[in-house]
């Protein structure tokens, strides 16, 4: 692949991870569908790890299995496209830089969420965030590997 065609690919991924990061803002912290309909008169908050997984996974046949999907899996989906688009649209495209990253977004996700009383600050969430991230980075690396063989056989 040519420096043209690289530096394409690489402003392309910067569009799309600011995009991105603007869904991503909009869909956490201000979307109606994700219950965003008011602000909380508590601060509401989860310090144990694993207690909320637990908890959806034991009563799924109460919560119903969209709500259980969308707190066990939706957490990790939602961040898979900014561990592929980081590395993309950035020159830090360590393991340890998208672990780190995305475990900030998050933070700072859940972070706003418990100061504007909007959600609730949840250290599971902060888990499943930041594997999702890092599924999104082993992606990104999957498909780098599978351009340069590709690239080869040209």
């Amino acid at each position: 692949m040519n420096s043209g065609s690289r530096k394409r690919i690489r402003i392309l991924g910067k569009i799309l991870f600011v995009l991105y990061i603007i869904f991503i803002i909009y869909f956490l912290l201000f979307s109606d569908w994700y219950g965003r309909t008011g602000q909380m008169q508590e601060y509401h908050y989860n310090l144990v790890l694993f207690k909320e997984i637990k908890r959806f996974w034991y009563y799924r046949d109460q919560v119903g299995m969209f709500a259980t999907f969308t707190n066990l899996f939706g957490n990790v989906v939602i961040f898979i496209p900014f561990g592929f688009f980081m590395p993309m649209a950035s020159k830090h495209r360590s393991f340890l830089a998208t672990l780190f990253y995305s475990f900030g977004l998050s933070l700072c996700v859940e972070s706003f969420q418990l100061i504007t009383k909007v959600g609730c600050f949840d250290v599971d969430d902060l888990l499943l965030n930041t594997l999702g991230g890092v599924v999104g980075y082993l992606i990104f690396i999957i498909c780098v590997a599978l351009r340069r063989i590709h690239g080869r056989k040209k």
